[in-house]
């Protein structure tokens, strides 16, 4: 009887190491990685701003057309950033200016004068998802006379 006992238990011994060597475990590490993303977009490709008689008021010399018709959209998931403004065009004939109209996020600089030197437009835009209209303003003297300024007009998020 005992024989049988110690037989039995030898058999569920063996079955319960079987049994418990059969379950594994293993783990491995996972990084998620989450870069930097800064992204700007303009509403439209083009903008024409024609300064003609249709604009001009007899006996004034400055001339003055606007356009608020096209929209900055912006998305960056980086802290104190900015965006600034500026143009390709080195010596323009005439004077070309914009302004942020109620920016969903951030702080609209004053109306700038576009020139080739990057310029704030919106601050404090921090970790967001936005979107402005912008006021452009074309402004021409009669004195000056004829001619076409072609602007590339640049926006870029930087750091504030």
């Amino acid at each position: 009887m005992v024989r049988c006992l110690v037989l039995i238990l030898m058999v569920l011994g063996a079955f319960w190491q079987t049994s418990s060597a059969q379950i594994a475990t293993d783990a491995h590490t996972v990084t998620l990685q989450v870069n930097q993303i800064t992204l700007l977009a303009v509403s439209s490709a083009a903008l024409n701003l024609t300064i003609d008689g249709s604009v001009a008021i007899p006996g004034q010399d400055l001339m003055v057309v606007t356009d608020q018709t096209t929209m900055l959209l912006w998305g960056t998931n980086a802290s104190a950033q900015k965006v600034t403004v500026n143009t390709s065009l080195a010596a323009p004939l005439f004077t070309l200016r914009v302004v942020a109209l109620s920016p969903s996020v951030g702080t609209p600089a004053p109306e700038v004068t576009v020139n080739t030197v990057p310029t704030d437009f919106i601050l404090n835009i921090g970790r967001s998802s936005g979107s402005s209209q912008m006021r452009y303003t074309g402004q021409a003297l009669a004195s000056q006379g004829v001619g076409t300024d072609t602007h590339i007009i640049t926006f870029t998020i930087v750091a504030q």
